[in-house]
Parts: structure tokens; sequence; C-alpha cells
């Protein structure tokens, strides 16, 4: 009767009551018709349950499934003689679901977010993708499900950011970068990346992606008619934020500099730190202070520093600041990092930094604190930082310059110039415009370049890129006499002729130059054939494509387009 007397009372709080002699035996029940349980007389508490009951602890709580029923099982001990049973049934449609249907149903809501989801397994694999994903990036998930990450997206698997994620565990935080080319042009997003983690193991990662377009066009938009209701000119701009060039200042007439700069302009509206690759002479920096100027941070400080140019053990305490005493000579100073205040940090040559310096700088960029040579105190920044290498950061890491993980702190965002030998349009464009330029400073009439002299030009590879290109220009509009009919080779600087005239003279390529440099040492007509060709040949794998024609991967996907050239059907 004390069973059941108190039993009753516990029975109108749950779903069911069973109450055990001291022998675990069944001496009173009260269950709901709900729960699918036959109690006889000879029932045992070991057979309704399927378990052990000598494993029956006080206050122990678990699960059990009977018909696609969820209920939760509770053992209390009230006396040594008498312990109960509570059952609660667990009927929420989502709970009495069986694994299948809860896994299609999360399965479609994913597919309704507005949101993209990409997610991979350990092995690299992507098991979930999207359809806002697929929009977004304008991919087929049917093409690249179950296909590693850097299959799908074409690039070297040492720089995955899930495989890093799934080493570290550690999340990655607001991104901006293209994963995907479409018909040549790169689509860009938003994306954070999380480990999915269980019993302390990562077990997935994904990547959830936003498309802003449209709030960046209109923060765009207001960036521009502000400056425009301003209208200051590029002395003022000077002397506000320390630049002198804006996005109008970059020249240039080719199709994939037209592309850069609409990239390095939806970069420059995101707080992201950015890394510009370019060889000496690209100006890479006059791109760091146009996307500077055309960032909210314009009125701002732009601070920069060539990271080559100053010896380590002083390029530490420039960078962070010292404190008095800290070594010999040394006195209250802040850092580059601290004056640069809510503005952008400029790192140029960043692949000259010392090694040892490398891991105190990642440190400074994960955690945005900078810690003055000297001193225990910590102090919070907040600039952006723009870097620049005039290396191939995949070299520099192999070779072990470059530290892997510094690569993906500076590189939230990435920009690569493409080297003016690259760009035909542009060297003939640059011809023509430094030749007025200089006429105008120099106060200097001067005839046209010969043709002879504008073919040599256009073949030569210029290695100094633009900044030699002018640096000649200016030199033969000093050298050549006002008289002349026209600017020859003769006017050359004699080590300029010697390099221009020996390998660049002939029409018709050296076997040497057509392995070197193939897309500009063939004819104009036959440059559409020649890339064809070789598209075909790497099963047009554009990366491997690139390598063999010795250009970027940006300027094939630029040659592609300009000759419209279309991967084959099956």
């Amino acid at each position: 009767m004390f069973a059941k007397s108190i039993g009753s009372i516990i029975r109108s709080f749950v779903d069911g009551v069973i109450a055990l002699n001291e022998q675990h035996e069944i001496v009173w029940h009260d269950i709901d018709v709900k729960i699918p349980l036959e109690i006889t007389k000879k029932t045992t508490i070991s057979s309704l349950l399927n378990f052990n009951d000598s494993s029956f602890t006080n206050d122990e709580i678990f699960p059990l499934v009977i018909n696609e029923k969820f209920i939760s099982i509770e053992v209390k001990v009230f006396s040594a003689d008498c312990k109960y049973i509570f059952l609660c049934l667990k009927d929420s449609e989502l709970e009495s679901a069986n694994t299948a249907t809860r896994l299609y149903s999360l399965e479609k809501i994913i597919d309704s977010l507005d949101e993209g989801i990409v997610m991979s397994n350990a092995e690299g694999k992507i098991t979930l993708y999207n359809s806002a994903q697929e929009k977004m990036e304008g991919l087929n998930s049917q093409d690249i499900l179950g296909k590693h990450l850097w299959e799908a997206y074409n690039y070297n698997p040492q720089y995955s950011e899930h495989k890093h994620i799934f080493k570290t565990g550690k999340p990655i935080f607001s991104r901006y970068r293209a994963h995907s080319t479409v018909n040549g042009v790169p689509r860009y997003v938003n994306y954070s990346t999380f480990p999915i983690q269980k019993d302390g193991k990562t077990i997935s990662v994904f990547s959830i992606s936003t498309n802003e377009s449209k709030l960046k066009n209109r923060l765009h938009q207001t960036i521009e008619l502000k400056r425009q209701a301003n209208n200051t000119d590029q002395e003022e701009v000077a002397t506000k934020n320390g630049t002198v060039f804006t996005f109008k200042d970059i020249k240039g007439k080719s199709l994939v500099l037209k592309e850069l700069i609409e990239e390095a302009q939806n970069v420059s509206m995101y707080n992201a730190d950015t890394l510009i690759i370019g060889e000496t002479g690209t100006g890479k920096e006059l791109f760091a202070q146009s996307m500077h100027n055309h960032s909210p941070r314009a009125n701002k400080p732009f601070v920069a520093i060539n990271c080559a140019a100053i010896p380590e053990n002083l390029l530490e305490s420039t960078l962070f600041g010292t404190v008095k005493g800290a070594f010999t000579g040394a006195t209250d100073q802040i850092g580059l990092f601290e004056f640069a205040q809510d503005g952008t940090l400029f790192l140029d040559e960043i692949n000259s930094m010392p090694i040892t310096l490398q891991s105190k700088l990642m440190r400074v960029l994960q955690e945005r604190l900078v810690r003055k040579v000297g001193s225990n105190e910590v102090t919070p920044v907040n600039c952006t930082v723009i870097s620049a290498s005039n290396e191939d950061p995949e070299k520099l890491i192999a070779d072990g310059k470059m530290r892997i993980d510094l690569f993906y702190r500076i590189a939230h965002t990435s920009l690569h110039i493409p080297p003016l030998r690259e760009r035909t349009e542009d060297v003939h464009f640059f011809i023509n415009y430094f030749l007025k330029t200089y006429q105008t400073k120099l106060a200097k009439e001067v005839p046209e370049f010969s043709e002879t002299l504008q073919k040599n030009l256009l073949r030569y590879p210029w290695p100094g890129n633009i900044r030699e290109l002018e640096h000649l220009i200016e030199n033969l509009v000093i050298r050549v006499p006002e008289n002349a009919e026209a600017i020859e080779v003769e006017h050359l600087p004699s080590y300029m002729r010697g390099k221009i005239i020996t390998k660049h003279s002939t029409d018709t390529p050296t076997q040497e130059d057509v392995i070197q440099r193939p897309l500009k040492k063939i004819f104009k007509n036959s440059e559409k054939h020649f890339i064809e060709t070789t598209l075909n040949q790497t099963n047009w794998n554009v990366s491997l494509a690139a390598r063999k024609l010795g250009i970027t991967r940006q300027s094939l996907q630029y040659h592609i387009k300009k000759h419209e050239l279309e991967r084959p059907t099956i």
C-alpha cells in the first residue's frame, strides 16, 4: 500500500510510475496508455525494459526507445525496500522521428537558408553544399559533392582553410575571397568557417557565406557621393592621411587591370587584412593607398613601412614601440601599429621579414593586441593591415621563408597584380602616356617612336615593370635631339639597348624563348590557338595551364575571356 500511495502522488507529475521491491520485482504500476508497455504479474523489470536491473543507481537518468517512442527513464530510491522508476514520454515531433527523417528535415532546412553552407569531412571531401552557396559561387552541387575541396575549387591542398581548422580546431572569421570563377569573373563572398566538435575532437568543418553585393554597392555609392561632395584634391588628401594616390591614378587599358581595380574596390569596403602580390614595379603601394582612400577609413592615417629597409632589431621596435630602458638608448615610443590608430598599416615587402619576427607579428594580427618592447602591458590595435610581397607566397612557404600560419593571418583576402609583360595593351598605353607626361614635365617637344623601336619595346619582358618603363621613357625624352625625325633604337641608353635589341630584335622567337615566355614569343594570330591547345592538353585545368604558359592564373582567365574560349562539351 505504501508503494501505491506514494506512486499515485508521483503519477500526477509524470507519464508513468513503476514501483519495485527489494528484489526489483514489479509490485505496482500506473502507466499512460501512450507508452507501449504491457505488464503482467510475472513481468520483471529486466525483461520489461531489456536491461540489467543490477545496474540501477539512485537518480540515474537514461533514454529508452520503444516502438519509435522516446521515453526518459529516471530511477529514484526512497528506502531500502522501495524503488521507483519514473517514465516521461517525449512526444515532440522531432524527437519521435527516426534518424533518417531528422537528417532529411535538417538538410531541407539548410537548403532553404539564404546563407551559403559548405561542409567537409576529415578527408577534406565536400559533404554538404546548399542552394544558396550554388547561387553565390555559380557552381552545381552535383558536380562537387564528394570531391576534395581543392579539387572542386582548383587550389593547392596546402592552403585549405578547412584542413587548417581540422588541425587547430579554431574558427576563422569574416574572410572576403573568391573561391570560384565563372566566365573568367571571380565570385566574391564574405564567409566564416567553424569546426564541429564531438568529445573534444573535430569531426567536420563548415563555412557560412553571405552575399553582400547590394550592401556593398550602397556603401560604395555613399562613399563616392561623400567624396565628390567634399571635392578634396590630391594634395589635401595627402595632408590628411598620408597618401597621394587614389584609384583614379591607376592607369591602363587592359581588361585584366580593370577587373583587378573592381576587385580591389570591393575588398576595400571591408575591414579585412589583405595581401597584395606583385613583382617589383607593378604598383603595389599605389593599390594599397587607393584601397585606403576608397574605404570607410579614408579620413584615418595611412602608415607605410618597407620591411626590407629596416634591420631586424629595429623593425620590431618600429612596429610595436618601446619603453624606456628596454635596451641601451631606448625611450618611450609608440609603434606603427598604434600610430595607425583606426586607419591602415601598409607592410611592404613582408616577404623580407625575418622568421623570428613573423611569429610575433602573427600573434598581434590574431589577438589585435600589441606589446611594446620591454613592457608587460598590452594595447589594443584597430588598424587594418595591408601587406605586399614581390614573391609568390607558395614558393616562400615551400622555401621556409614565410610561416604558413602568418600567411593565413595576412591574407584574409589577396590581390595579384599581373606583371606588365602579361598586359600587352598596357605596355602600348604606357609608352604613349609617359611620352606625353614627360614632354609636358620637361617642357620639350619630341617626335614619335619609330616603328622598329616600338616593336622592340612591346616585345621586351620589362622585369622592372611600369617603373622600369617610366624611367626609360623619361631617359629617351631627355636624350633624343629636338630635330630628330623619330625616336630610334640608337637613342636608347647603351645598357638598355643591349638588353632590348640583342635578345628581342627578331620577329621569330627561339625555342628557348618559346619555353620561357611562350605567350609573348609567338605570333599574335597564333595566340588563341596556343592557349586553346594548352588548355586541352591539361584537360582545362586553368592553374596547370597557366604554369605551362608561364603566366598567372588571373592573366590566363583574362585571355580565355578575350578570345572567347569555351571548354569543349563531351
